[in-house]
C-alpha cells in the first residue's frame, strides 16, 4: 500500500480529505515529540500526496518494470514517451520528501521493479531539513528496497542545481547550494557499500557558472524539456537504460 489511509466512504468528500490529511501528519510526525525534531516531515503539498497515492493503489500489481520515484522532477514528464517504454512507471509526486517515500515505498516494491530510479531530497532541503538526516532517510529507502525486493537494481541518482538567477524561483530553495552539494558527496561515497549505483545529474546539469543550466530548466528548479532531454540523455549514455 501507498499509506494505511483510512476509509470514509459515508461521510462527504471534503470531510474525508480533511480526515485523511489529519491522519497523513500523524503518520509522518510520529516520532517528532521522541526526537525533539524541529523540521517539518510533511510534504510541501499533502493534498495532492493523497490524491496521488490513492491513484497507485487503485492500480493493478504488475512486476517486473522500471519505476521512476521522486517528486515534481519526476512526476512532470511522460516517461513512457520519453524513454519509448509504454511500461514505465512513474512514481514522482510534486511537493514529496525523503519521509514521504518511505512512507509510499512499500506499495512499489510489492510491484518487484526490475530497476528503480530515486531522484529526491530538494524539497526536504526547502524545509530546512538537516543534511544528514536526508541522508539518512534516503539510505533507509536503499535498504527497505533490498529488504523488500532484493532482485531490484536500485539507481540513486543526485539532487540537481538550483539556478538563483531565475526571479520566480522560490525563496525556500535559494542558498541550498552547499547542501546539495554535500548529500551529493555522501551519496556518491556509499554506493558501494550500500549496493547501489549513483547516478551524477548534477554535474550534468551546471552552466559555467556553477548553476542550473538555464537552458535545461523554466524557474531555476524544475525541469525544461531540454533538461528531461538531458536527463534521458545521461541514463542512455551510461546505459542504465
Amino acid at each position: 500500500m501507498c499509506l494505511l489511509i483510512p476509509n470514509f466512504r459515508n461521510l462527504k468528500a471534503n470531510i474525508d480529505m480533511k480526515i485523511t490529511l489529519l491522519f497523513l501528519a500523524l503518520v509522518f510526525s510520529s516520532s517528532t515529540f521522541a526526537q525533539k525534531r524541529t523540521y517539518d516531515t510533511l510534504p510541501n503539498m499533502p493534498e495532492h500526496y493523497v490524491t496521488r497515492c490513492q491513484l497507485f493503489q487503485k492500480e493493478p500489481i504488475v512486476t517486473g518494470r522500471i519505476v521512476m520515484v521522486g517528486n515534481s522532477i519526476t512526476e512532470g514528464t511522460d516517461w513512457r514517451r520519453l524513454l519509448g517504454d509504454t511500461t514505465i512507471i512513474n512514481r514522482g509526486i510534486s511537493g514529496d520528501v525523503t519521509f514521504g517515500v518511505l512512507n509510499r515505498l512499500k506499495e512499489i516494491t510489492d510491484r518487484k521493479p526490475s530497476k528503480l530510479f530515486l531522484l529526491i531530497g530538494v524539497n526536504d532541503l526547502s524545509r530546512n531539513t538537516p543534511d544528514e538526516v536526508i541522508i539518512e532517510n534516503i539510505f533507509s529507502i536503499v535498504n527497505k528496497i533490498h529488504s523488500q525486493s532484493p532482485g531490484t537494481a536500485i539507481y540513486i541518482q543526485s539532487i540537481l542545481p538550483q539556478n538563483e538567477s531565475f526571479k520566480n524561483l522560490h525563496k525556500a530553495f535559494r542558498e541550498k547550494g552547499e547542501h546539495v552539494k554535500t548529500i551529493n558527496a555522501q551519496l556518491k561515497k556509499y554506493d558501494k557499500k550500500l549496493k547501489y549505483t549513483y547516478i551524477d545529474l548534477y554535474s550534468n546539469f551546471l552552466d559555467t557558472e556553477g548553476r542550473m543550466d538555464a537552458k535545461l530548466t523554466y524557474d531555476g528548479l524544475h525541469l525544461s524539456a531540454a533538461g528531461y532531454d538531458r536527463w534521458v540523455e545521461i541514463l542512455k549514455k551510461e546505459k542504465y537504460l
